[in-house]
């Protein structure tokens, strides 16, 4: 990539962020090397009223679940319509559109429990209900809808027309500075000429309505031209939407994922989804709230690897006993196990923060989906191992020979995608490093700026100073922060140490950032790690304040689970920190750069090429 076109990526990136926070953040803080306990602690507590609205509708969508036929739907490719059509008269794709145009009207938090308890079963059934509802249309609609467009929209959501989101292209995904998709208003101003393809649009095949991003015409800022990227409410019916090909995947067998096509589609001025330019940020506000399905949705499977694993390990009996007995084994159990209480805990925190509301999720949503979905696919990896051969077997298989139809190897298709959708592992990584480092490039940038002059350096002290001289000695002596968090009991030794921790991290990123200056945004991995180090941070705060309140409760072994986790988790950190600066990146780079260039090509002599290539091309 060229140094201008780099920069008009970063341009368009930085117009898209958040860049205010009205409302804290407790990852954010903990960024900062703050540990605010007040901000999630005690754990919110769930509604006794939502709890009696929602039951009758999970009743029912439990019952639909176990008749689903998921292995049918796997080998086929394909949900059948009456299924569909029983999941539209439940209001399931309407879960929280407002009573008011004909929805549920439910909370997030029995959204999200939803979505895992059908996770646990089906991933193509989960992607139909979630792109329809965390990234399609209801929920941007919600958040910046006009009256009149969720008087138009939301009852035909409410009844089950499906929707999708259309964002990515060929050459546009996390980077949407490419986007070639246009919208060119007409001469009188009162439409739009919507013209090219999106790819990967999930639900696309089978929506009736789409969010499409478009360029809309570029605005003249301080004499140069600023890409605008707005956002549309489109409706497959327009002369000129078609679906170009339907796509097909490693997992997912029966997900409804397009390639689409707008020709020359006249989109009315008054689809326009919030503000004309704005399209970016509306994008990124609504995956805020949509990421937090993923995390819920691993735990649900983590849940059900843990059930699969436990029934066979305390079955398959080798060497005179069961194979749970072995230590290889059992310990594999215990990490799932301690593991998946942990995700639980991260996403429920997540989603009830969002609930109390006055509360920025930005970050804790962006750690859970990264945390929940890595996690998630190691516990079903540790699942497949625990089975062998029969993990590796069709369920299909298992059953034409007489033994019970398990699809682990179904699994861990339809889970592999987790790392990618709605935002890769690389890209979260980045957003919140993004984000970690914000406040100290805001403040403290210009210091170590080797572009500027002593003069505008030493200005850029001054400013700063007041705030450092009072945030970097507390980083090193707590003082009044000491406290002995008895209350938490036992894992009250894992508290004091989150709170040492994120003292720490606050510094490791500032000292960072003071030593490589501006080239810390190249670092990458010096990022990720600290960024690592936050996430087992903020899991380990939400499995304690999880786990004390189940205890609270009556559920005393919640803080078994949440013991061993934290000691495992206390380990990964301490060696996050130890190789925080990576002694052997540079020596990494450049190999790979001596890959790309072709100068290790010599190692793949003695392969047969597996590329195709696509015919006419």
């Amino acid at each position: 990539m060229s140094s201008s076109a780099e920069q008009e990526a970063r341009d368009v990136a930085e117009q898209a962020r958040e860049t205010e926070w009205e409302h804290p953040s407790f990852v954010r803080e903990m960024f900062l090397g703050r540990f605010r306990l007040d901000l999630i602690h005690p754990h919110p507590v769930d509604d006794p009223a939502e709890t009696a609205r929602a039951a009758p509708f999970l009743a029912k969508l439990r019952a639909f679940m176990e008749k689903v036929d998921s292995e049918e739907i796997d080998r086929t490719g394909e949900i059948p319509e009456p299924l569909v059509q029983e999941l539209r008269d439940m209001g399931a794709f309407g879960i929280k559109i407002p009573t008011e145009y004909g929805g549920l009207g439910l909370s997030q938090l029995t959204y999200t429990r939803a979505m895992q308890m059908v996770t646990s079963k089906d991933g193509s059934l989960v992607a139909l209900l979630s792109a329809s509802q965390s990234i399609g249309l209801p929920q941007p609609l919600k958040l910046f809808g006009t009256d009149e467009q969720k008087r138009k929209y939301f009852p035909r959501l409410a009844r089950g027309a499906i929707s999708a989101f259309a964002l990515t292209e060929v050459d546009a995904g996390s980077d949407p500075a490419n986007m070639t998709t246009t919208a060119t208003p007409s001469e009188d101003g009162n439409h739009f000429l919507l013209n090219g393809e999106k790819l990967w649009c999930t639900n696309g095949t089978r929506a009736e309505l789409l969010v499409v991003m478009a360029r809309t015409p570029d605005v003249v800022v301080d004499g140069k031209p600023r890409k605008q990227i707005t956002a549309f409410i489109v409706e497959t019916s327009m002369p000129g939407v078609s679906v170009a090909q339907r796509l097909r995947f490693m997992g997912l067998k029966a997900i409804e994922n397009g390639l689409m096509r707008f020709e020359n589609v006249r989109v009315p001025r008054e689809n326009i989804l919030g503000e004309e330019g704005r399209g970016l940020k509306l994008a990124l506000v609504t995956l805020n709230t949509g990421r937090l399905t993923l995390p819920a949705g691993a735990a649900g499977a983590g849940k059900q690897m843990i059930n699969v694993a436990r029934t066979w390990a305390n079955e398959r009996v080798q060497w005179g006993q069961a194979i749970g007995k072995h230590d290889a084994v059992a310990q594999k159990i215990a990490r799932m196990t301690a593991t998946t209480f942990a995700m639980e805990a991260v996403a429920e925190l997540s989603t009830m923060l969002y609930e109390r509301g006055n509360y920025d999720i930005r970050l804790e949503a962006a750690i859970a989906k990264m945390y929940n979905t890595e996690a998630g696919w190691r516990i079903v990896d540790d699942t497949l191992q625990i089975r062998g051969g029969r993990g590796y077997e069709t369920a299909a298989s298992l059953m034409s020979r007489g033994e019970p139809g398990i699809p682990v190897e179904r699994a861990m298709r339809d889970f592999r995608i987790n790392l990618i959708f709605e935002g890769s592992s690389e890209i979260m990584r980045l957003f919140i490093a993004r984000e970690a480092v914000d406040h100290h490039f805001a403040l403290a940038f210009d210091i170590v700026n080797p572009k500027l002059s002593t003069k505008k350096k030493l200005k850029a002290l001054g400013r700063a100073m007041p705030f450092y001289a009072t945030w970097y000695p507390m980083r090193w002596s707590p003082a009044k922060q000491v406290r002995s968090y008895s209350g938490f009991g036992r894992l009250a030794r894992h508290v004091r140490y989150i709170e040492r921790a994120t003292r720490r991290l606050g510094r490791a990123l500032f000292h960072a950032m003071v030593r490589f200056g501006p080239k810390l945004e190249k670092r990458q991995m010096v990022l990720f790690r600290a960024v690592d180090i936050g996430a087992e941070l903020y899991a380990m705060s939400a499995a304690c304040v999880r786990a004390k309140m189940l205890a609270d409760g009556g559920n005393a072994r919640a803080v078994e689970l949440a013991d061993v986790f934290c000691r495992e988790a206390r380990g990964r950190i301490e060696a996050k920190f130890d190789e925080l600066y990576g002694k052997h990146d540079r020596a990494l780079y450049r190999l790979a750069m001596q890959v790309l260039s072709g100068e290790h090509a010599w190692l793949e002599e003695g392969i047969v090429s597996a590329r195709q290539e696509a015919p006419g091309s």
